[in-house]
């Protein structure tokens, strides 16, 4: 097994976090995994390396804090971890009206994980990815970022965000050695759902098993793609490629709903 070098996920111990830790490790890359809980990435190094025989290293961060990124930053480089891939994983959503369901907390902690931390981490690291003429970084977004997302209003944009931000910077980094690879998700069977209470709506009422989803996106940040799409059930694909198109308001009608509890109306 070669030394495919060292990945740093975030959010590693949960929903496409696990996956994306087990498909480096098995592949036999070093890891240095990011999470809010010492103790979790602790029980997750220890057996991931017991599993698969590589090094893993932890760093306990809250996301949400402006100096999560230089943290994380700094103690690689303290620490001499060299840094060939990064995975940009973590990210959670919320449901409920913007206005008056949603606190100004929750919401400004959702950008600050989705958008805020992501871009200070690609910001530190890709000066020495570039400096050495190679890495690969994956950003998670979602299918969510091809359209407005009525009760999910700032998840949705902030997905959007990922996916504009991830592409330019694929063609910024053309010739360098090192790419940017978004990846776009369906619904998937994860703790994303519950914790932001859309376990029940229709939109995840066909929620799929999150491994093809990594594997699909860990195969096409190693061969450098600009995004990848994953996970949608035959009958979203063809919606999914009409929507830029679809009037705007029926769209907008159509999300509002998959956003509902089963099939109630919210009132």
């Amino acid at each position: 097994m070669t030394d495919k070098g060292t990945a740093l996920i975030t959010g590693s111990y949960g929903g496409l976090g696990t996956c994306f830790t087990d498909i480096h490790a098995a592949s036999g890359g070093g890891l240095i995994l990011v999470g809010r809980s010492q103790r979790k990435l602790e029980e997750q190094a220890e057996k991931v390396g017991r599993e698969y025989g590589v090094q893993v290293h932890t760093i306990a961060a809250d996301l949400s804090d402006p100096s999560a990124a230089a943290m994380i930053y700094d103690t690689c480089k303290s620490h001499g971890w060299t840094v060939n891939y990064l995975i940009n994983n973590v990210g959670f959503g919320g449901q409920g009206d913007f206005a008056r369901e949603r606190t100004m907390e929750q919401d400004m902690s959702m950008i600050a994980v989705n958008i805020e931390t992501p871009t200070r981490l690609c910001k530190l690291f890709l000066p020495d990815f570039i400096d050495r003429a190679s890495g690969r970084i994956l950003n998670v977004s979602s299918t969510a970022a091809i359209m407005p997302g009525p009760l999910q209003a700032v998840y949705y944009a902030t997905k959007a965000y990922v996916t504009s931000w991830s592409n330019a910077l694929w063609r910024e980094l053309k010739g360098t050695g090192v790419t940017v690879t978004v990846l776009m998700p369906g619904a998937m069977q994860t703790g994303f759902a519950n914790a932001g209470g859309l376990s029940d709506t229709k939109l995840f009422a066909n929620a799929v098993d999150p491994m093809a989803i990594a594997r699909a996106g860990y195969d096409g940040m190693t061969a450098g793609r600009l995004s990848v799409t994953a996970g949608l059930p035959g009958w979203q694909k063809p919606m999914m490629a009409l929507a830029p198109m679809s009037p705007r308001k029926a769209m907008l009608d159509f999300v509002y709903d998959q956003q509902t509890a089963g099939s109630a109306k919210r009132e």
